[in-house]
């Protein structure tokens, strides 16, 4: 089956799931496949949107963001263009200055906006598509994250990372040449975001019997048939190819599927999450440029996969047996060095300091229950 297939499955599931959580009707509509970049023009010509913004920035408009604007603009569409610049050190952050430039840039005429990019990009458009009460429509450059579905957008607000009331979108077009020519580290981003589901899906069950948080047994299915997809094609996604790209969309589309039905981030994001928030809100404070997020993900769950495993060897608690299941730290570097990405903090870029920082504060970012809080709060 196909994604919308799939998702029409879930929704069924959802409706009957005994959990006795709510649950949210995903209604949206996946286009993924090679070319899917021309669809986008007559979709917007049947929704009758026929005033539009494109978000991009520099980068996003030579990967599919001029593409995307001729094609409209040929189609006799008005097509707005917002091009988003960097930073200081380059970088465009999902922060207070952004999300103004992009609310007061977007006409009020404009019937949806479009956003043309990965994690960042698309934070900031779900988030104003939220306040100005506007359609979202999305347009991967790379599968770098898991966040394309997303109805909260994780922003950097005084400083701190908090997550957001936002809408996903009603349409994705992932056009998998686009993605496959994306760069690789982008790519191994993606994989290391969902390699930390490993982690994610361990602390989720123990969040459940220790911090009695909500637990839902299709949510935690979803995302794990998703990272086991992602581990078995990892050759394809090593490789750069097409069919590579469209094993880690789909995968990375199907995780933020399971977040958007239960409505909340647990099987996605656990204590590797929180270790990644804190180490960019350190960078961003210091005024450093950004390491990918996925990235970050990625290296986290790795480092703690051995720690949660010897917190269950040591401590005899029955939630901590899920950690005992979790690959060793060694396999997940493997992994990740396979697809290109960094494995280390120190190929992240990141010192040993500021990981101990984070590894001792982290846990306070989100009120959730993880191995990483368990660590912290016993000493």
């Amino acid at each position: 089956m196909n994604l919308n297939e799939r998702i029409q499955q879930w929704n069924e599931e959802a409706r009957q799931c005994p959990c006795g959580n709510p649950h949210r009707v995903v209604d949206m509509q996946i286009h993924m496949h090679d070319g899917a970049l021309s669809e986008v023009a007559p979709y917007l010509q049947r929704k009758g949107y026929g005033h539009v913004t494109v978000v991009n920035d520099d980068p996003t408009f030579k990967a599919a963001g001029e593409r995307v604007l001729s094609d409209l603009r040929t189609a006799g569409l008005q097509a707005d263009e917002i091009r988003l610049q960097g930073n200081s050190v380059g970088d465009v952050v999902a922060d207070e200055s952004y999300i103004v430039k992009v609310l007061l840039d977007v006409a009020d005429a404009s019937r949806a906006v479009l956003a043309v990019g990965s994690g960042t990009i698309h934070d900031l458009v779900r988030f104003v598509c939220y306040k100005m009460g506007r359609p979202f429509i999305s347009i991967p450059t790379a599968a770098s994250v898991d966040g394309f579905t997303s109805a909260g957008a994780p922003l950097i607000v005084d400083g701190t990372k908090q997550t957001f009331q936002a809408v996903p979108p009603e349409a994705i077009f992932a056009d998998l040449s686009v993605l496959a020519a994306a760069p690789q580290n982008m790519t191994a981003a993606g994989f290391g975001d969902m390699l930390g589901k490993y982690t994610s899906l361990a602390d989720w069950h123990v969040s459940r019997d220790l911090g009695h948080e909500p637990f839902c047994s299709l949510g935690s299915r979803i995302t794990e048939e998703a990272l086991e997809a992602c581990v078995t094609g990892v050759d394809a996604i090593a490789q750069g190819s097409t069919e590579g790209a469209g094993i880690l969309m789909d995968a990375l589309i199907a995780s933020g599927i399971s977040m958007l039905i239960i409505d909340h981030s647990r099987p996605a994001s656990g204590g590797e999450h929180h270790v990644s928030h804190r180490i960019e809100m350190e960078l961003i404070a210091e005024g450093r440029k950004q390491i990918l997020h996925g990235a970050k993900v990625g290296v986290a769950s790795a480092l703690l996969a051995d720690m949660y495993k010897e917190l269950a060897e040591h401590e005899h608690v029955e939630a901590f047996q899920v950690y005992r299941s979790l690959p060793s730290t060694e396999q997940m570097r493997s992994w990740l060095h396979q697809v290109g990405g960094p494995a280390t903090i120190d190929e992240l870029g990141v010192s040993a300091e500021q990981l101990d920082r984070a590894l001792h504060t982290a846990h306070t970012l989100r009120n959730r229950y993880t191995g990483l809080k368990y660590m912290n709060e016993r000493q």
